[in-house]
Formats: C-alpha cells, sequence, structure tokens
C-alpha cells in the first residue's frame, strides 16, 4: 500500500516541480518586459501596442494552424457570451498594455512595478464589490493598509499614481473578465480572438503614425524592424507558459508565484533603468509590502484549513 502511495505521491510532485518551472518561466519573461520596450524607443507607446497587437495575432494565427485549432477559435467566435466577454477583455488589455508600455519609455517603471503589486488587492476588492464576496478579516486588514499606501504614495508623487491604479484596476477587471468564460476556451485561442478584435485599430493606428512621419517600424534599420516583429512571440510565449504552469498548480501556487513579476520589474526599474527612489516612495512600498505579506498569510492559512477539511471528509 504504501509502494502504491510512494508511486503515486512523486508524479504528483514531478508535476508540481514542472508547474513552478513553467511560472517561473512565465512571470519571470514578463518581469523582464521593461528591457524589452526600452529596447523599442524611439518607437513610441501607441506604435509599439499596435505592433504587439499585429505581431500577436499572426504568431497566434501560426501557433493555431500547426496545431489544428482553428475549430476552437471558430467555436469561441460562434458563441456570444465568449465573443462579448473576450472582446470585452481585448479592450481592457489594450489599455493595461498602453499604460504600461507608456510608463516604462517615460521613466516610470517603478510606479508600473507598484500596480502589478496592489493587483491581488484590487481582486480581492473587486470580488467583495462585484460579487458580494464576503472577506475574512486579514483581507480587510490587508486592503486597509494598502490603501494607506496608495495615500502614503500619493502625497509622495505629490499626485495620484494614476499609471499604478490604470494598471492594477485594468488588469484587476481583465482577470475577472476572463474568468467568466473559464476553461472553455484555452489561452492561445483566448489571445488570438482578443487581438484579432483590436487589430483593425491596430493597423488604423500604424496607418496614422506612418501618414504622420512617427513611425519607426521601417525606418529604423531590419534590427529595430524584427524587435518590433518579435513582440508577438513575446506576448504569446509566457501566456502559454503560464497556462501549462496554471494547469498543474494550485491557485495557492500561482499566487505566490504572480508577485515575482513585480519584484523583477521593481528591480529593473531601479539597478537598470536608473529611476529614483526617495525615503518617502520606500516607507510608501514598503506598506504595500506588508499589505502582501498579510494577504499571502491568509491565503496560506485558508489554504491549509481548507485542505484538512478536505482531507478529513475523506
Amino acid at each position: 500500500m504504501r509502494k502504491s502511495q510512494g508511486k503515486a505521491f512523486k508524479p504528483a510532485r514531478s508535476e508540481a516541480a514542472t508547474g513552478v518551472l513553467y511560472g517561473v518561466g512565465a512571470y519571470g519573461l514578463w518581469g523582464l518586459l521593461p528591457i524589452y520596450f526600452i529596447w523599442l524607443i524611439p518607437a513610441n507607446s501607441i506604435e509599439i501596442v499596435a505592433n504587439r497587437v499585429v505581431w500577436s495575432v499572426l504568431f497566434c494565427a501560426l501557433i493555431i494552424t500547426a496545431t489544428r485549432g482553428w475549430g476552437k477559435f471558430g467555436a469561441a467566435v460562434k458563441n456570444r457570451r465568449i465573443l462579448g466577454t473576450l472582446v470585452v477583455a481585448g479592450f481592457l488589455i489594450v489599455i493595461n498594455w498602453l499604460t504600461y508600455v507608456f510608463a516604462v519609455t517615460t521613466g516610470s517603471a517603478i510606479e508600473a512595478s507598484l500596480g502589478y503589486f496592489i493587483n491581488p488587492l484590487v481582486s480581492v476588492l473587486i470580488g467583495v464589490i462585484v460579487l458580494k464576496e464576503k472577506l475574512r478579516p486579514l483581507q480587510w486588514i490587508a486592503i486597509g493598509v494598502g490603501f494607506v499606501a496608495v495615500v502614503v504614495l500619493t502625497l509622495s508623487y505629490g499626485k495620484l499614481p494614476w499609471i499604478a491604479l490604470v494598471l492594477a484596476f485594468s488588469f484587476g477587471t481583465y482577470g475577472f473578465v476572463k474568468n467568466r468564460v473559464g476553461g472553455k476556451v484555452d489561452a492561445i485561442t483566448s489571445l488570438s480572438v482578443e487581438t484579432a478584435v483590436l487589430t483593425p485599430f491596430a493597423i488604423v493606428a500604424m496607418l496614422v503614425l506612418a501618414s504622420a512621419g512617427q513611425a519607426t517600424l521601417t525606418g529604423m534599420g531590419p534590427g529595430h524592424f524584427w524587435l518590433l516583429a518579435a513582440s508577438g512571440i513575446i506576448t504569446a510565449v509566457p501566456l502559454l507558459l503560464f497556462g501549462a504552469s496554471a494547469s498543474r498548480l494550485s491557485m495557492t501556487g500561482i499566487g505566490l508565484l504572480q508577485f515575482m513579476t513585480p519584484l523583477i520589474q521593481f528591480v529593473v526599474a531601479i539597478t537598470l533603468l536608473d529611476e529614483h527612489m526617495g525615503l518617502d516612495r520606500w516607507i510608501g512600498f514598503s506598506i504595500v509590502w506588508v499589505a502582501l505579506i498579510i494577504l499571502t498569510f491568509d491565503m496560506l492559512r485558508n489554504y491549509r484549513h481548507t485542505t484538512r477539511l478536505r482531507k478529513a471528509t475523506l
């Protein structure tokens, strides 16, 4: 009996380890995105995002063709509920992309990382407001501490940290909207539909920039062209890794790994992009991290409690 349990345990542990590796790859690549976007200068944020949309839809089309997934794509488009949900998701993610690229290319990568640090708090808040979920005491405390952090950082910046808030709320809402289709649509099909909806707008933006003499796609040499063209791969690959990770890990595991992205972004902004962090901002960020520690502790405690209850009922 013990031998059979050991054999069953090893594959499960191996699957979890593989899931962690995929997750580290996904969140690590997302964390390094600021470096890539800096390389794309002098392209502005609109051109970068427009290219990201167009090249993403082309790369997704190649993957769908290679995996014979056009049936899934067609089924998603024909289902009005799924299509409507992905259209909304597409416009939410393009707001997120535009804000993020603007932040990185204008010296606000630290504030961008703040947006992804507070995103888990926003997700909890969306659950309360939209889904009427009841929060545990520690979750309320975490949200309260997060609110204090936003106030402190508002005083530090001399204005509301709008970049961080737009990123947090757009991505938090994007996650909520995507959850409405759940496991009905895989990652590539979802990204394909979202970018396909956005492609006409992206093409118009590229044409307007070209007519105004502001497009850099074909005017900065082959290196710049291929860097912009690579945005499709750079968008899709982390998403595929994330999908592979999510299918192997618990939500708690994914929740813990997600902090990698803003942490890497934060380190990149300070060390490589040479952005300044005054004492007041360190204090503000420290308060955010305290809120996240509280939220993570509560998440782990609740996970252990539900696991014990599940085992007790077996």
